[in-house]
C-alpha cells in the first residue's frame, strides 16, 4: 500500500455516501394503479434486460421511460416519470459542502457513480455540493459506457484526475466496489456514516483538524 503522503484525489461514490436515498419512493409513484406491489416494480426494474444498457449510456432516457410503461402497463408520461424517479434522491446531502470544501484544499475530488441521465441531470441541478467537483471529474457509468465493478470505469476515473491508482482514495458504500478500487492499487474506503468516514480518512493522514463536523 503506498504512503498516505501521496494521496493527490479522494474520489466519491454518490450514491447513499453524498447524496441519500430513498428508493420506497419511486416504488409508490411508480406501481400506482398497477396490480402489482411498489416492492415487485422495483424488482422487475432492477432485474430488467435493458437495466445495464440504461445504467450504461445505451438507452435514452425517453426510451427507457418507453420500455418501461409497455413492459409494466405504466400510464405515466415522460414528465410524469422522471419526477418520480427522481423522487428517490433525497434534497439533504448526507456529506455537507463544508466537507468538500475543506478537502478541495488539498486534494482532487471526483465522483464515480453507477447512474442514469435521469439521475444526473436532476443531482446536477439541484445540489451545490458540486462545485466541487470539476465537470471533467465526475464520472457516471451512463456517460462511460461501464459501471463497477467494471476496472474500466476506475481506470476513467484515475484517468480524469490525472492520478496512479496508490494516489487516490475511493470511497463507496458497497464494500465489494471498494474492494474493487483496491484491486486496482487505490485505498479503498467501505463507506457506513459521515463519522467513520471521517476516522477511516484521518487514518490515512487526510486531516480535518480545522474542519467542523457541525
Amino acid at each position: 500500500m503506498n504512503s498516505p503522503s501521496k494521496i493527490r484525489a479522494i474520489i466519491f461514490d454518490v450514491g447513499r455516501v453524498v447524496i441519500n436515498l430513498d428508493i420506497h419512493r419511486a416504488q409508490l409513484g411508480l406501481a400506482k394503479g398497477l396490480k402489482l406491489t411498489p416492492e415487485e416494480v422495483w424488482s422487475a426494474v432492477l432485474k430488467d434486460p435493458r437495466w445495464p444498457d440504461w445504467q450504461e449510456g445505451r438507452m435514452s432516457p425517453r426510451d427507457w421511460h418507453l420500455h418501461l410503461c409497455q413492459r409494466l402497463n405504466m400510464a405515466l408520461d415522460f414528465d410524469q416519470f422522471a419526477k418520480i424517479w427522481n423522487s428517490t434522491l433525497i434534497p439533504q446531502p448526507i456529506l455537507p459542502d463544508s466537507f468538500f470544501a475543506h478537502l478541495s484544499k488539498s486534494y482532487r475530488l471526483a465522483l464515480l457513480s453507477n447512474t442514469d441521465p435521469i439521475h444526473v441531470a436532476h443531482f446536477e441541478a439541484n445540489y451545490s455540493f458540486l462545485r466541487y467537483f470539476p465537470k471533467p471529474l465526475r464520472i457516471y457509468s451512463c456517460s462511460v459506457g461501464a459501471s463497477k465493478p467494471n476496472p474500466l470505469i476506475f481506470r476513467e476515473a484515475l484517468r480524469a484526475c490525472k492520478v496512479k491508482a496508490g494516489e487516490a482514495v475511493y470511497i463507496d458504500d458497497i464494500a465489494e466496489y471498494a474492494q474493487a478500487a483496491r484491486a486496482l492499487g487505490c485505498l479503498g474506503v467501505h463507506f457506513r456514516n459521515r463519522e467513520e468516514l471521517l476516522r477511516d480518512l484521518s487514518a490515512l493522514g487526510i486531516s480535518f483538524t480545522e474542519y467542523s463536523t457541525a
